[in-house]
């Protein structure tokens, strides 16, 4: 072996693995900074270069080395969101059962699935509003309950639907009577990585978010009070809140709900995923797997287990070319779409629907702040794929017409950000961005969306 070699097992054998249940999470000593890819295909970067400490990767229950606490618990998993275990209707007496469990209302230590864990330092869950499973239930019957509109006839889930990527496939979201505001329903996924809400930032947490469709006249068109005293006039949903907050049923609580099971609702493993954490065993020669299989036994079963995932979720080539030119500086989407979530949290002005008499002032209605005029929030790449048409007006049906967007440089106006310009892609390079974008595809968590209290 040469010392090319050596030195990449002694890489490999820094990284300190632990076991955890469904996953196997490599360690390694990441520094917060985000390294700037190189436009050579012979440098790999990090798929999603880590605000934190960790890089998952898929492992089996049955390696697992120790016992792990029953509040410990991987998101996008089944058990927090398909609903209270049984068939039937959700009568009190189910619901009283489940209340009954004291493990239903432990504070759970919850742990991101591969590809977002990387960000577990950016997660966001306020002091006052631990997660807990009867509090992610309480909140996911609420989401599908249209009752909270003022005649019964949209919920949360009308305007960010699992069926349609958690957004909806029409231009603007449609509320109570038929009514459209002028704005793309945003996706309402991946929020635990999230403070700052809807597309300009207004609502400050996910928690006011989450109440603030209720009250407003386009949407769900009722009032709080109004809401509070639906609620409350429900015994299924009046026993949990009673159970579950010292206070009972208020406004508050019912956001705070919501926006637990809000952040129960994450993406799992994609392609691009699997590739990305398989990179750092790409180049090992053949005596260099040898000498790992005869003594890092674990560290060749990683090795084995990621070579499978990466066969088994590949990425085409197309797509790993669209990777190299999504993280290079010609043409730097990472820009704004960075970290475990492709998303920068920050607000930036495309120039999309700037070319009209009165266009959307955006992120400045909020802050006053002449730079932010036309600017919106960047929004996750991760299954962009499944919640089209995009932008904050949803005035583009498909990626290729985003990708067009950013290859002319935009829309100018004196606003514009100095991020965006022109690209002058060919045809091909377009179309890997496009496929690069479907290697971030993956699977949402199963989500039960009919079982409600009567």
């Amino acid at each position: 072996m040469d010392h090319k070699g050596a030195f990449r097992i002694m890489s490999l054998r820094s990284a300190v693995t632990v076991f955890l249940p469904g996953l196997l999470v490599v360690t390694a000593g990441c520094s917060e900074e985000q390294s700037t890819p190189t436009d050579s295909p012979a440098a790999p970067v990090s798929a999603s270069p880590p605000p934190g400490d960790v890089e998952p990767v898929t492992g089996s229950a049955d390696e697992l080395s120790f016992e792990t606490p029953s509040n410990r618990v991987v998101l996008g998993t089944p058990e927090l969101t398909a609903g209270i275990p049984g068939d039937g209707s959700l009568n009190t007496e189910r619901i009283q059962t489940w209340l009954e469990n004291d493990a239903n209302h432990a504070t759970l230590d919850v742990v991101l699935p591969m590809g977002l864990a990387a960000g577990a330092k950016a997660i966001v869950i306020p002091d006052d509003n631990p997660l807990t499973r009867a509090k992610i239930e309480l909140g996911r019957q609420l989401y599908f309950d249209r009752r909270l509109s003022a005649d019964s006839t949209v919920s949360c889930a009308d305007c960010h639907h699992p069926d349609e990527g958690f957004a909806r496939h029409t231009q603007f979201g449609v509320g109570i009577d038929n009514q459209t505001g002028n704005r793309n329903s945003p996706v309402s996924y991946n929020r635990i990585l999230s403070a700052a809400q809807f597309w300009d930032g207004r609502a400050g947490s996910l928690e006011d978010q989450a109440v603030g469709p209720i009250a407003n006249p386009i949407e769900m068109g009722n009032t709080h009070p109004v809401a509070v005293e639906t609620v409350t006039g429900i015994e299924g949903y009046r026993i949990q809140f009673e159970r579950i907050f010292e206070d009972g049923v208020t406004i508050e609580n019912i956001g705070r709900a919501i926006a637990s099971f809000e952040r129960a609702i994450v993406t799992g493993p994609s392609p691009f995923d699997y590739h990305e954490s398989f990179q750092r065993f790409a180049r090992l020669e053949e005596e260099d797997l040898a000498e790992i299989q005869e003594e890092e036994p674990r560290l060749y079963r990683e090795y084995q287990t990621l070579l499978a995932a990466t066969k088994e979720h590949p990425m085409s080539d197309s797509a790993v070319r669209g990777r190299e030119l999504f993280f290079s500086k010609k043409v730097n989407c990472s820009a704004c779409h960075v970290g475990a979530n492709l998303a920068d949290e920050k607000y930036h002005n495309l120039g999309v629907g700037m070319n009209v008499a009165e266009p959307d002032a955006g992120r400045h209605d909020v802050t006053k702040d002449q730079k932010d005029r036309g600017a919106f929030k960047t929004p996750t790449i991760r299954n962009v794929t499944l919640s089209a048409p995009y932008m904050h007006d949803g005035s583009m049906k498909t990626l290729e017409e985003v990708v067009e967007h950013y290859n002319k440089g935009g829309t100018p106006n004196e606003h514009l950000s100095d991020k965006i310009v022109k690209l002058n892609l060919n045809d091909q390079q377009k179309a890997d961005l496009v496929e690069f974008m479907k290697a971030c595809e993956s699977e949402f968590p199963p989500i039960e969306t009919s079982r409600l209290p009567e």
